[in-house]
Order: structure tokens, then C-alpha cells, then sequence
């Protein structure tokens, strides 16, 4: 073959494997481009302006008056919690408690001093075992009374009087007292369902040889809106933003129709709202909700949880990622890790959002070690950042649209019952203290920052300013030995 000839054979292959590079480009970005189509649905589906926002405050709050007004007539159930009575400062003594969250047991013992003044507190924790969430009443209620005598013994006091904290659905007969309605979060003990849960405790406690029974039974918001107003008279409600997600207030007695048997003449009760089972219309159900909905027990329900707290959100984010590798390959091809539910954590999300390095070092560390996938470019690790930052945008800007439902319920949003009129100040203005405990809210910055902001947006500047967002740290148990203490007085001191 002569020089020309060897000219064309070159010409052909460089001709050829420019065409080749080419075509791997195109496909290369077609793929990159179904990615990016992914992540615009989940913009679209997941966005929350004002205006939806303050459609979510005007639903929440109908739903909450009509859960006054009798049972089953709402999405949010609106619990009585027969608490009428807060701590003040003549409490004083020894007082222990037990907290029951939705990730692990709290045992709390607290000494109190006149004045609002805690003078020492002890609190130890303990995980809650896999094998007790499913497994039998006797067991998980002897579970908790063996760690609490071991507890008792080893501080060496039984003291006053027992506060106990159950964070699910109870219908209460009495402060010491109520059936559990049903179970969230991962638990599944359906034999309890129906129980007198703090009756159940009192059991076990005799069964292990204590000497002290439940004074004062409540879930966690409750307690934590004891000790914010054990610290501030101001404090009207309480908030919960951890591994689920609910609220409570300061109701008046004459707003209430249901239940007037358990109703007293102190004026005004304590309402545990049960926000997590309502389902905004006004928000879609994207794809990643849906399914995740049926991958989950309780999977009918707890919407508004869902969509909000920490021990869903990693799992909504991993949801979409897989989506985003089925459609595209910007995670490579060793994407299996992607396939397995909840691998990825709220708390991996929350570090992953908060990742300034300008090459995204935190997120590729959390994509090798966690979801094994390796070699992620710059850019899909920026996607991954978005991806989290959409739905951790929606879950703080509901939660906030949540607070202020609350705030128009007992008319201090600057608004006539959720009517269009604009916001305005109107007679003198009212301090409204919000307490806050999970670790959602306390931890995470970016999430703070978005709820803070979307409460500013749907209040205005006005009236905004009336409104304090306070952390309460260990409020839940805390606040249980506080209202042990309050109903183990003599004192008659209403809210």
C-alpha cells in the first residue's frame, strides 16, 4: 500500500473514532440531561411559595376547629391531654421520669428548688432494641420498668413522684391515664393498641418491686411546653421537630365542644394537636412520597410527618437519587446501595446540605461510605447537594406553615380566623413564645434557617416580631418530672 493510501486508512480511523467520541458525548449528556429532567420534577413537586404556604396555615386550622368539635370530624385529632395545670415555682423535691421517643428510652431524675430553679438533674439513655418494637407489650413495658429500677437504685432516691412521657397517640381518661390509639414511627406492638398504657407501666414497675407509679402521663410536646413555660410565662405552645414531628397549645376550655367530661374549671386544657396525620391537600404527593409510603409501617398515614421529620427524610432523598441512577448513570454503575431502604440518614442529608468545601468533600465521603459509591464527579456531587437542599427546604417551610396554623388558631397571626386581609397589629401586641425541641430544628442550621424564614414570610415583619421561636433542650423529660411535680402538689394552680 503506497503513502496516499496509508493518508486515507488514517483519515478513516481518526474520522472514526472522532465519530465515536462524539456519539459517547451526546449519549453521555442525553443521560445527564434525563438526571436534570428528574431533578426539575422534584423542584416543581416539592415547591412551597408563600402563597401555598399560607393555604397549608388556612387548611390546618379548619381541621383543628373541627377537631374540637367532636371526635373523628378531623384530620388532626386534637387530643385532650387533661393537663390544666402548669409547673410554677413552688415546686421542690425529688421527681423521676421516663421519656418514650421514637428512637430510644430517657430516664430522668430532677431536683427542683423554689423559684424555677432545677437545681440537679441526671439523665441516662438507652436505644430501643429492634425485637422490642414488634414484640410484646409485657415485654417492652418490663423493658422500661427494669432500666428505671436499675436507675432508681443506683441514684439511691425513689422520690416524689413518677412523670412519663409516651410520644404516640393516646386518648386520655385522666393525668394518669390513656389508651394508646395507635402506633407511628417503626413500632408495630398491635396488642397494646387499645391499652392503658400508663396502667401498663404502673404493672411492670410492681412486677420489678418499685414502689411508685405514673403521676402524670403525656407525649413529648406536652412536656416540652412545660418546661418552656416553667422558664417563660409567654410560652402558648410547643413544638416537636426530631425523628417525628407534632405540636401542642394552650387551649381555651370554652373553644372546646368534645369531651367536656374531662374538661375542669381552670379555663383553659392543653391540646396535643397530632399535626403528623394531617395530609395538606395543597402539597402533592410526589412519586418519592407515594412509594415511600408503602415501604414503611404506618405507610396509610402520618402524612404531614412524612413530609417533615428526621427519620424520613434521608430515605425521601434516596429515593429520588435512585430514580435519578435508573434514569441516568451520574452515580456510575455499582448503584446497588441506592436499592436498599433507609441507607441513607437524616443526619448523613443534614451534613451533606451543610457541606461548603469547594469540592464537595463531605458529600463524596458520605456517597463512598454510606451508599458505596465511588468516584462521584463535581457536578453529580453538586446535584446530590440539591436534591437534599429541596427537601430539606420543604420539610422547614411546612413545619413553619405549621407553627403559624397554631398561632391563627388562637388568633395572634394578625389575621380573622384565616380570612385573606392583610396582616396588621391590631390592640396591644402579645408576646407568643413557640418552644422547640428535636434534634431536626436544634442541630441542623440549614433547616432552622429555612423555617425561620418561611415564619417570617407568612407572618410579615409586624407580627413576626411578637413571635419567639425558643429551644427547649430535654424538654420532654424534663418537663414530665414538672408536671409529676405540679400534680403531686396540693396546690390547685390552673394554666
Amino acid at each position: 500500500m503506497g503513502g496516499a493510501g496509508w493518508l486515507r486508512v488514517a483519515a478513516a480511523v481518526t474520522c472514526a473514532l472522532a465519530t465515536a467520541m462524539v456519539v459517547q458525548r451526546v449519549v453521555a449528556w442525553r443521560r445527564w440531561l434525563r438526571a436534570m429532567t428528574v431533578l426539575r420534577d422534584v423542584e416543581e413537586s416539592f415547591a412551597t411559595p408563600t402563597e401555598r404556604l399560607q393555604r397549608v396555615v388556612n387548611s390546618l386550622a379548619v381541621e383543628m376547629f373541627a377537631g374540637l368539635a367532636s371526635e373523628d370530624a378531623s384530620k388532626v385529632r386534637m387530643l385532650l391531654t387533661c393537663v390544666d395545670s402548669l409547673p410554677d415555682v413552688s415546686e421542690e423535691g425529688i421527681y423521676y421520669a421516663v421519656d418514650i421517643g421514637g428512637t430510644g428510652f430517657r430516664f430522668l431524675k430532677v431536683q427542683l428548688g423554689a423559684g424555677s430553679t432545677i437545681i440537679n438533674q441526671k439523665i441516662e439513655r438507652q436505644p430501643v432494641k429492634k425485637e422490642l418494637m414488634k414484640g410484646t407489650s409485657e415485654d417492652f413495658f418490663n423493658s422500661i420498668a427494669s432500666t428505671l429500677k436499675n436507675f432508681i437504685e443506683r441514684e439511691g432516691d425513689e422520690g416524689r413522684a413518677l412523670g412519663f412521657t409516651f410520644s404516640f397517640p393516646v386518648r386520655q381518661f385522666s393525668i394518669t391515664s390513656g389508651s394508646l390509639i395507635r402506633w407511628t414511627k417503626e413500632f408495630s406492638i398491635e396488642e397494646a393498641i387499645g391499652q392503658d398504657v400508663a396502667q401498663c407501666l404502673n404493672e411492670a414497675l410492681e412486677r420489678n418491686g418499685l414502689n411508685l407509679k405514673v403521676n402524670a402521663l403525656m407525649n413529648n410536646t406536652v412536656g416540652t411546653l412545660a418546661l418552656g413555660h416553667y422558664y417563660d410565662e409567654d410560652t402558648i405552645a410547643a413544638v416537636i421537630i426530631g425523628a417525628g414531628t407534632n405540636a401542642c397549645y394552650i387551649e381555651r376550655n370554652e373553644a372546646i365542644t368534645k369531651c367536656q367530661c374531662l374538661l375542669t374549671n381552670s379555663g383553659q386544657t392543653v391540646v396535643n394537636v397530632e399535626w403528623g396525620s394531617f395530609c395538606p391537600p395543597q402539597i402533592p404527593l410526589t412519586p418519592y412520597d407515594i412509594c415511600f409510603y408503602n415501604e414503611t409501617p404506618n405507610y396509610y398515614d402520618q402524612g404531614f410527618e412524612k413530609m417533615i421529620s428526621g427519620m424520613y427524610l434521608g430515605e425521601i432523598a434516596r429515593l429520588v437519587f435512585h430514580k435519578m441512577a435508573q434514569e441516568s448513570d451520574v452515580f456510575g454503575t455499582d448503584v446497588d446501595g441506592l436499592a436498599i431502604p433507609f441507607i441513607l440518614s437524616t443526619p448523613c442529608l443534614a451534613a451533606i446540605c451543610e457541606d461548603d468545601s469547594l469540592d464537595l468533600k463531605e458529600v463524596r465521603s458520605i456517597l463512598e461510605e454510606h451508599l458505596k459509591i465511588h468516584n462521584v464527579p463535581l457536578k453529580t456531587r453538586r446535584l446530590v447537594q440539591r436534591v437534599c437542599d429541596i427537601i430539606t427546604q420543604r420539610a422547614a417551610r411546612l413545619a413553619a406553615a405549621g407553627i403559624v396554623a397554631i398561632l391563627q388558631k388562637l388568633g395572634r397571626d394578625g389575621t380573622l380566623c384565616g380570612t385573606t386581609r392583610v396582616r396588621s397589629m391590631t390592640g396591644v401586641p402579645k408576646r407568643s413564645v413557640i418552644a422547640i425541641e428535636g434534634g431536626l430544628y436544634q442541630e441542623y442550621s440549614v433547616f432552622r434557617e429555612y423555617l425561620n424564614e418561611a415564619v417570617l414570610e407568612i407572618l410579615g415583619e409586624e407580627i413576626a416580631a411578637t413571635v419567639v421561636l425558643k429551644v427547649v433542650e430535654e424538654g420532654s423529660g424534663l418537663g414530665a418530672a414538672l408536671i409529676a411535680a405540679a400534680y403531686s402538689s396540693t396546690r390547685n394552680n390552673s394554666i
